[in-house]
Formats: C-alpha cells, sequence, structure tokens
C-alpha cells in the first residue's frame, strides 16, 4: 500500500511538468526519483490532486495546450498541491498533545474547466488519535462525525466504505471528491499523540516537514507561517524549556504554564518536523491530584480526578534490581523481519542490564525453549552466551502456546526477593485460552506478595495479534503495553518500552484516603509502579467528597519505605475527560472484551462519541453541508483505531 502510494506520487510528480509557467513562476526543481518505497510518503499534513486522466493536468490560469494523452491512470497518479498557508495550534495537557493543523491549498494542476478528487494525507505522532477532519471549498463544507455501530446495517456499511484508509501505521488518508481546477480550499485537521518522557524531559515532535514541491510558484504569494503552543503541566512547579525546532517566543510563563507562539513569512514552508522538550522542575519525585466536575451532557455524572506523580528530573535515582523473563514468539507467523527485529531489540534489551541484575529467555510456539533452567546474573559473558542462543533458536516455525511459557516465566520469578520480576511478553499472534490466561494471571498476582509479584509487560506485533488481550494481560500484571504495526519500528520501540518497564523506582504504589467515596472506578484498575521513565497517571470517576489530602505510598529501590501527601485541587484549565479520552476508551474496550460484556461495549460507543475519539464500536461519517446548510446523506469512510495495513 505505501509502496503504490509512493509510486503514484512519483508518477504525479512527472506529471505536473506538463504544467506551463512564466519564466517568473517556474517551480522549484523536482527531485530526483529514487526507488525507496518510503520517499514521497507524507512528513507533514499534506494534499493530493488524484489523476485518473492525465490530459486534465494543466495550469488552471494559463493553458499550455499540450499534445493529446492518450490512456488513464491505473492507479490514479498523486500530485501534490500547491500549499498557501499553514497554522498549527498545539495544546499539551499532561502526558497528551491536542494538535490542529490549518492549512490552504489550491489546485494548481488541473485546468480550470475541470475537475478532480483530492485526498488528504495525515501524518499522526506518537501513540496518535484522529480526532477530526473539517473541509471547506467555499461552496461546501466537509466535517467528520462518530457514528456508533449498533447493528448489522451500519457495520455493513463500514465495511463498503473506502474514502478513509490507513496508508501505514499513523498516516491516514482521506478522500473528499469533485475540487475544480485553480480553486483554493482549507483543510483544519485535529488529533491527540502522546508527550514522551526521556531522561527527566518531556519531549514532542509533530510530523511538520513539508517538501519543496509543495511552495507556491509565484514570487508576490505570501507564505505565512504560524505556531502556537500552550502547555499545562497540571502542577505548581516551574516549567523549563528546553530545546525547540522552531523560533518560538514566549507570550505567558507562569507555575505550571506555557504559551509561546511563532509567526513569520518564510521563504519556503517548514523543512523539519516540529520539536519542543520541556521538564517540569524538581530534583524529587512530586505529584498532585486534579479533580473536576462533567460537563453539562456528559452521560457520566460521576465527578473526574486524576492523580499523578513525576519522577522528577534526578537522573542518578536508584532503581530496583531486575529479575527479567524474556518470553517471544518464534512461531511460523514471526518469520523474516518480524523475528529479525525483534532479535536486535532482545540482545539490545540485554546489554541495559547491570550486572547484578538476572535473566532468562524463554523463546516459544507450540512448545517451549528455555535458555536456561533458572535465572542467570547480567554478566558480559552471559548476555554474549544468550545472544548465541537467541541467534541459532529464534527459527520461525509451528502455532501458538502462551500459556505454558508464561508458566514457566512465573515459576522462575518464584524465588525473587529484593529486585522486580518481570515477565516480557513478545508476540504476533492470538490463542484461544486468552482469556483463561487473563484470569490465570490475575489470580496468581493477587496472591503474591510485595515486589515479589511478576509484572508482565505486553509487545504486540502487527494487526493479527489481540491487542485489546495485551493490554488487558499488562493490565492485570501491573505491568506496561505497547505495540507496532511498522516492522522497522520494532527494536526501537521494544527497547523503548523494557527501559521503562525496567527502571522502577517506586513498587507496590497504594493510594490511601479515598474510602469513603463511592462508584469509584479507577483507569488502569491495577496500579503499576512509578518508573524513572515515565510519570504514572492515574485517573477515573467518583460520587462523594474527595479528601484534601490524598496518601501515597511505596517502596523504594533501598527498600526504604515511600509516602507523599498530595495536595488536591480543583482544575479549571484543562478538560480533564477529553485529556483521558482515549486511555479510559482503551482499557475500558479490553475489559468489556476480557468480560464479554455488551453494556460496556455500549459505554465505549458513548464515551466515543461524546469525546469525539475512535474507537472499535464506533466509526466515522463524512457530512457535506453546501451553502443552504443543508445535510445530505452521510457519506462513509472507514475509520479503525487499529490500522488495516501494515508496510512490510
Amino acid at each position: 500500500m505505501a509502496g503504490q502510494f509512493s509510486s503514484s506520487v512519483e508518477f504525479g510528480l512527472n506529471l505536473s511538468k506538463r504544467i506551463h509557467h512564466t519564466k517568473l513562476s517556474a517551480p522549484a526543481p523536482l527531485p530526483e526519483m529514487t526507488r525507496s518505497i518510503d520517499e514521497h510518503l507524507p512528513s507533514a499534513p499534506m494534499c493530493y490532486a488524484v489523476i485518473p486522466d492525465p490530459d486534465i493536468v494543466d495550469n488552471p490560469d494559463i493553458r499550455s495546450y499540450q499534445p493529446y494523452v492518450y490512456g488513464r491512470c491505473d492507479p490514479p497518479a498523486l500530485i501534490p498541491l500547491q500549499l498557501q498557508g499553514i497554522e498549527m495550534d498545539v495544546d499539551c495537557c499532561l502526558d497528551t498533545a491536542f494538535v490542529t493543523v490549518t492549512g490552504r491549498w489550491r489546485v494548481h494542476c488541473v485546468r480550470g474547466s475541470s475537475l478532480c478528487d483530492c485526498q488528504v494525507a495525515i501524518p499522526i505522532g506518537d501513540q496518535g488519535s484522529l480526532l477530526g477532519v473539517e473541509v471547506d471549498d467555499f461552496g461546501r463544507s466537509y466535517h467528520t462525525e462518530l457514528v456508533s455501530l449498533k447493528d448489522e446495517k451500519e457495520k455493513q456499511k463500514m465495511a463498503k466504505a473506502k474514502d478513509g484508509y490507513y496508508l501505514k501505521s499513523q498516516i491516514y488518508i482521506v478522500k473528499i471528491p469533485q475540487f475544480k481546477g485553480g480553486s483554493i480550499f482549507s483543510v483544519k485537521i485535529r488529533w491527540s499523540q502522546k508527550i514522551l518522557f526521556h531522561d527527566g524531559e518531556f519531549c514532542l515532535n509533530i510530523p511538520f516537514c513539508f517538501p519543496k514541491y509543495v511552495n507556491p510558484v509565484g514570487r508576490s504569494i505570501s507564505k505565512k507561517e504560524k505556531i502556537f503552543l500552550k502547555l499545562n503541566s497540571g502542577t505548581a512547579n516551574e516549567v523549563l524549556c528546553k530545546a525547540t525546532s522552531h523560533p518560538l517566543k514566549g507570550v505567558m510563563h507562569q507555575a505550571g504554564k506555557l504559551s509561546l507562539s511563532y509567526e513569520a513569512e518564510v521563504p519556503a514552508w517548514s523543512s523539519t518536523d516540529f520539536s519542543f522538550s520541556y521538564t517540569v522542575s524538581s530534583s524529587d519525585i512530586f505529584g498532585g491530584v486534579l479533580l473536576q466536575s462533567p460537563f453539562l451532557r456528559d452521560f457520566d455524572e460521576r465527578e473526574i480526578f486524576c492523580l499523578y506523580l513525576y519522577p522528577g528530573d534526578f537522573l542518578d535515582r536508584k532503581v530496583f534490581k531486575k529479575d527479567v523473563v524474556f518470553v517471544v514468539d518464534i512461531s511460523a507467523s514471526m518469520k523474516g523481519s518480524p523475528l529479525e527485529n525483534v532479535k536486535n531489540a532482545l540482545v539490545g534489551s540485554l546489554s541495559q542490564l547491570n550486572p547484578q541484575d538476572r535473566f532468562n529467555i524463554i523463546a516459544f510456539n507450540g512448545e517451549a525453549y528455555l535458555f536456561s533452567q533458572s535465572m542467570e546474573p547480567a554478566t558480559v559473558e552471559a548476555i554474549l552466551k544468550a545472544a548465541k542462543w537467541v541467534d541459532t533458536t529464534f527459527i520461525a516455525n509451528g502455532g501458538t502456546n502462551i500459556m505454558l511459557p508464561l508458566t514457566q516465566a512465573m515459576t522462575l520469578l518464584r524465588k525473587s526477593s529484593d529486585s522486580v520480576p518481570l515477565i516480557f511478553l513478545v508476540t504476533d499472534g492470538s490463542v484461544e485460552d486468552e482469556r483463561e490466561i487473563c484470569e490465570f494471571v490475575k489470580s496468581y498476582v493477587t496472591s503474591g506478595h510485595s515486589v515479589r509479584t511478576p509484572r508482565i509487560c505486553t509487545f504486540g506485533i502487527g494487526l493479527y495479534c489481540n491487542h485489546y488481550f495485551l493490554q488487558m494481560l499488562a493490565q492485570v500484571g501491573r505491568g506496561r503495553y505497547d505495540a507496532v504495526y511498522d516492522l522497522d519500528s520494532i527494536d526501537t520501540r521494544m527497547q523503548s518500552l523494557f527501559s521503562t518497564a525496567s527502571s522502577v523506582i517506586v513498587a507496590d504504589i497504594t493510594i490511601k484516603s479515598l474510602e469513603g467515596l463511592d462508584s469509584q472506578e479507577f483507569f488502569p484498575t491495577h496500579i503499576p509502579d512509578l518508573s524513572s521513565g515515565s510519570p504514572l497517571i492515574i485517573s477515573g470517576r467518583y460520587n462523594g467528597t474527595f479528601p484534601e489530602l490524598v496518601k501515597v505510598t511505596g517502596t523504594l529501590a533501598d527498600r526504604t519505605s515511600f509516602a507523599v501527601d498530595l495536595k488536591v485541587k480543583r482544575e479549571k484549565d484543562m478538560k480533564l475527560t477529553y485529556v483521558f479520552s482515549k486511555r479510559h476508551i482503551d482499557l475500558v474496550t479490553a475489559r468489556a472484551w476480557l468480560l464479554e460484556s455488551q453494556e460496556l461495549e455500549e459505554k465505549v460507543s458513548k464515551m466515543s462519541i461524546q469525546n469525539n475519539v475512535p474507537s472499535e464500536y464506533t466509526f466515522m461519517e463524512m457530512i457535506l453541508v453546501n451553502k443552504n446548510d443543508v445535510k445530505k446523506e452521510p457519506e462513509p469512510f472507514l475509520l479503525q483505531k487499529v490500522p488495516w495495513y501494515l508496510n512490510t
């Protein structure tokens, strides 16, 4: 899919050479054509003219009277449109960024008497979710709406929808019909994405790198670029900007808050992604509790709370020793690039261990294969031996049996005492006994004591594993979950997940002082450890009177007790419902899968529509509104939270 898209853009760029320009408005030279599959994939929000008939390609202002082109383009060529203006608003709330990009595009490549469809390409940042698209063509407008999948008729309608699809993970394509040559239209795109945390810094990276060929032709055309960033850390601590890709200027700086802006006439559009990093100043662990009442039409009338713990920016803080068992799928479906990337990531993860840590590896398909019958110290010699074992043992074949290696890993970790035992499960498949596995782990964990209870981290690969099972397993195992759909991302994402999961600074966390509340609902339901590589955020709903202080306790790496009293305050600036909607939807969906609950499925659907966040039980429709503001029959296009297409 990605290769075909890239080829269509390359064909379109060649077709655009037919367009006649005056000497004063010659376009920038086109890049040399390459055979890289990713060469023309969008690295910023983009619009393309869909060209099935090459004869319509021309300058809409000055006819070039090129020779007639016989035949049709199959698949259609894609010509990148010229960008006339770009604005981006970024709203950072706790660990989530809400991004709105508005661009004005001109159909510069189709003669004025012809029409063409256009494709909007939307690359979304880390762990992102598309929230909405609006298109204004001055005579008509489109906007997206989420619709519940209540019955088979609506499910069949979604299955037939073809005007929206995932090009590859985190790049979504929407087709909008019938634009006139020479017309200018605006596109507003909204999405949310995760703000990553690394070495004490919050880091945000937004796709904002435009190719040279979208620069408008003509010296007199103004190119104005605007960026506005608003940050609310939720704390009273000072926020310090560390680095930024664009020359932002300060607008507002208060305790825990920051506003920055950038506006300039530019010779060419941004040629780099927008990046921004900052710290929330504190050398020690700190946190707080935010409260908010539901908005007027919220179907859940309970109050909202958010409890957060930040690890601070003291990088030398002691972390727990680790006993880790890697449980890796080597079934037949892992053959080729998936398994090779996992092998590299596994060896890289082993290199993160310290000599006092211990490890083991279990490879599994229908059977289980142990590197060692007992936990091994993470010495240089042992890691080299393990790397050789991985190279010879990791041969993809057979089926998938997860329960067997999981129980073996738990047996290996029974004797862990002064460390945090960790099971790191990697798979691309699904099995029939997934619910039994979750119940088994839940009973095993609840019967454990202190830090001896294994933390279970899950890492899913591709489209065909049950990501709700993996998310639920990580939740009941007080661990973490991540997934990749692009095989090239396996190495970095898997090592990043392991680094975060294995750098525990406070374990066995409990939240006290909440016994008097009614109808409590926590997300996640099982409280994970605090890692130096990630803030800990617990959110949820409740009825009753919230205490003024909340006591949080746990165990530090030196085996001493940890305790902190968190102040409670009413939050006025952030809409907590929107900040946490995606994670709540994901966790409730996983619970609905586990319990096979139609009631929870309906709850997910309501949460999805209320907060404009796609879910398993909703899909998007594109609504056309004409000049008279009369809604026509909705034109559906498919939007799934998990992409259907994986570039291999």
